[in-house]
């Protein structure tokens, strides 16, 4: 049967181990079966119940100790010992029943945006695993985090752009962009966005941030208060308009309607369809 997955990625402090908590809560609420997979391995306690943990197989204290690494190293280390020993996980996978599958990533972004190994794990569990001789197929979605907080400074937020153009542009996945933890932002900050009344000095509202509409008018403010970094900022904007990828929707985990809207946003991302979901009754 095929089984269809969500791998959540993103940096440190990005909600990543909250929200497939709350997302298992969630899916558990709506009578969707899912296992959670826990692909950190410098992380074996985790809140939620995990049917899988590379912790199990290797963990980033064991290399740093036996291979005198630091946190960074033993982390590419342990994600390149798993894509040579793969079929332990593809077993493992093999073996859970039902078909939802939500996998936890590491924060380090350079495992989605420039080391090769996660890219060759996902190319080889979608495309080696295949239905049609009697093996399971893999369809993954992306779920990329970013703090919400980020698009309240111009700066953080073309950096936030950057990051998930390039985890988009190396994964090669269906992928949908999250602003997470937005039920966190204070007073200050929803009035910026327009979930307040406007205040005077206010940038945009919040569907310019997550529709990235035409990012000219943020390099002009830019180039205003920041013109050291002007000229760069224009031309990082130039480059996430001419790709035309990017796009976020937001998040509160605690908040049923936001979990709700996210899901069908994913289900429909990679072809899911929930037949017994409560919620789809």
């Amino acid at each position: 049967m095929p089984k269809y997955g969500q791998l959540v990625i993103g940096p440190p402090g990005s909600g990543k181990t909250t929200y497939c908590h709350g997302m298992y809560q969630f899916l558990t609420a709506i009578e969707r079966p899912v296992h959670l997979v826990n692909l950190d391995p410098a992380n074996d306690r985790v809140p939620y119940p995990c049917a899988i943990s590379l912790a199990e197989l290797i963990s980033v204290q064991d290399v740093m100790e036996e291979l005198n690494l630091g946190p960074n190293g033993a982390m590419l280390y342990c994600l390149e010992y798993l894509e040579h020993n793969l079929d332990w996980l593809e077993a493992r996978l093999e073996a859970l029943e039902g078909d939802y599958v939500v996998f936890d990533l590491p924060g380090q972004v350079e495992l989605s945006t420039n080391h090769p190994s996660l890219a060759r794990i996902l190319t080889r569990l979608q495309k080696q695993q295949d239905w049609r001789v009697g093996r399971v197929l893999m369809q993954f979605v992306a779920v990329h985090l970013a703090d919400a907080t980020n698009i309240v400074d111009a700066s953080r937020y073309i950096s936030l752009l950057i990051l998930a153009l390039r985890a988009m542009l190396m994964l090669e996945l269906p992928h949908v962009n999250v602003l997470s933890k937005m039920d966190l932002l204070d007073d200050e900050q929803k009035a910026q966005l327009g979930a307040l009344p406007r205040v005077a000095d206010a940038d945009f509202p919040l569907d310019y941030y997550t529709e990235v509409q035409d990012l000219s008018y943020l390099a002009d403010r830019l180039a205003t208060t920041q013109p050291r970094v002007a000229g760069m900022s224009r031309v990082l904007c130039e480059l996430v308009d001419d790709f035309g990828l990017v796009s976020f929707e937001t998040l509160a985990v605690e908040d049923q309607a936001s979990m709700l809207h996210l899901l069908h946003v994913l289900d429909k991302a990679i072809g899911y369809v929930a037949v017994g979901d409560a919620a789809h009754a």
